[in-house]
């Protein structure tokens, strides 16, 4: 028995080839919104690195190298993933995870890289700027509590690492094997890279009343090792993205 193969005409051909140029265009389309929403409805708001300029232009500027997440000492900074639009690639910081170490030599990020994406402002680490420090959960707070902290800050299996000047500042050492024993927990005020960024401030007049109070400054940088550091869990004192002192 012989088959006779169905003959195309045009019109079945031209039909063709205008749902195939439909189908391409949704696809093109549907990619171009996977990268347009997540910037414009800010889905995935990120911490970038230190000396990141402003968002827009800073995913202009960035070229997605990785050279920051290499040099970085304490592996700080990741990079983003399918799910955020024009900022897959991007560099970011997850600083619950693992803060920026502000006491490597010069931002090591910001001097590798090759567009000025990163970049100092006034030549000088403390004018460099990623966010800003801010109490969200008080009530959480030890110190507020007037409690102290015994043990690792955070403990196995958690894995994130800090630089002790005291141990080897070139040699980052785990949260979860590193153990304090604190009257008042000072966590967030002891171990910012930045002098007087963050203090304790007595809660009262009473010299008995050891309850004290996490105070932000101006000289804070928004690092993160705050927030990385606190030992409660969510973290009593948070990050704000991008924001300035006297501002949002």
């Amino acid at each position: 028995m012989t088959v006779t193969k169905p003959v195309n005409t045009p019109k079945q051909k031209t039909r063709r080839t205008v749902l195939r140029s439909i189908a391409m265009g949704g696809a093109v389309v549907g990619a171009s919104l996977f990268g347009f929403f997540p910037v414009l409805k800010k889905w995935m708001p990120r911490l970038r690195p230190p000396g990141a300029i402003d968002e827009k232009e800073f995913l202009a500027a960035c070229i997605k190298c990785g050279q920051c997440v290499q040099v970085c000492p304490v592996k700080a900074i990741e990079l983003g993933d399918l799910d955020e639009g024009f900022g897959v690639g991007a560099p970011y910081i997850d600083v619950r995870a693992q803060a920026c170490d502000f006491s490597c030599d010069a931002v090591q990020c910001i001097l590798a890289c090759p567009t000025g994406a990163l970049q100092h402002a006034i030549n000088k680490k403390e004018e460099v700027r990623m966010g800003l420090a801010r109490l969200d959960r008080p009530n959480l707070c030890l110190a507020r509590q007037g409690v102290g902290w015994k043990g690792p800050a955070r403990p196995a299996p958690y894995k994130g690492v800090h630089r002790y000047m005291e141990i080897d500042r070139w040699k980052p050492v785990r949260l979860a094997e590193y153990n304090y024993d604190l009257e008042i927990c000072d966590l967030c005020v002891r171990e910012c890279p930045i002098p007087k960024a963050i203090t304790l401030e007595p809660m009262s007049a009473d010299p008995a009343d050891k309850r004290r109070t996490p105070v932000v400054h101006e000289a804070c940088v928004g690092c993160g090792m705050c927030e990385m550091i606190c030992p409660t869990e969510p973290a009593a004192i948070v990050i704000d993205i991008a924001r300035k002192w006297g501002g949002v």
